[in-house]
């Protein structure tokens, strides 16, 4: 195995990102779930309230409670999800890069590291919003992504982790695809609930919460 040099993370380097950095995959997934919320879920919350509305003393109505708060948290997430879109900076793994580039480590990138004790792992480089430990895609400002950013393969770097000190030897960098688990309407939610309860005939919004 080729012997690199041992990069630390510098102390100067920033704790939080400056730029959204996402990948195509990741962006979609959050333009799919911020137009469900806008364009359907919220719709029925609002109809399902206001139905509720008409029902009496609104003080006593657990539809009309529950509506409310499930508005709040409706439109919190989509302004939270507004503020993310707008400061997206799409950076697609698969785009043309130097052979320098290539060789290192970056936002993107697909790492294949063995630790001290021989056992390898693959992880991919990706942002805040598309971490999923399910798939082995990390942030690109974790402990372990901060640690492989920037290194090349061959080279050995050190991770202070919670557990304590580890030294990592990058084994192949690459740069391909990086599935990103799409958006699905949660089963739950009241609009996924009235589309069930359309096709099967139904037409009362407050339904699926009885």
């Amino acid at each position: 195995m080729r012997k690199g040099f041992t990069r630390r993370p510098q102390p100067d380097e920033p704790a939080e990102p400056i730029k959204n950095y996402i990948t195509p995959g990741g962006l979609q997934r959050l333009k799919d779930e911020h137009r469900f919320l806008l364009m359907r879920d919220r719709p029925a919350v609002a109809e399902m309230v206001a139905w509720a509305a008409s029902n009496g003393d609104r003080s006593e109505n657990a539809d009309y409670q529950y509506g409310k708060r499930r508005l709040r948290q409706i439109d919190s997430r989509i302004r939270f999800l507004t503020k993310r879109i707008e400061a997206a900076e799409v950076v697609d793994p698969e785009a043309p890069r130097g052979a320098l580039a290539k060789a290192r480590a970056f936002f993107g990138a697909t790492v294949r590291y063995t630790n001290a004790a021989g056992d390898e792992r693959e992880v991919s480089i990706v942002g805040t919003d598309e971490v999923d430990l399910n798939r082995n895609h990390i942030s690109w400002v974790s402990p372990l992504g901060r640690a492989l950013m920037k290194s090349a393969e061959g080279s050995t770097v050190i991770l202070q982790a919670p557990g304590g000190t580890e030294h990592l030897t990058l084994l192949e960098v690459r740069y391909e695809r990086i599935a990103v688990e799409p958006f699905r309407e949660p089963p739950g939610s009241v609009a996924s609930a009235k589309s069930v309860s359309h096709s099967h005939g139904g037409d009362e919004p407050h339904d699926e919460l009885r």
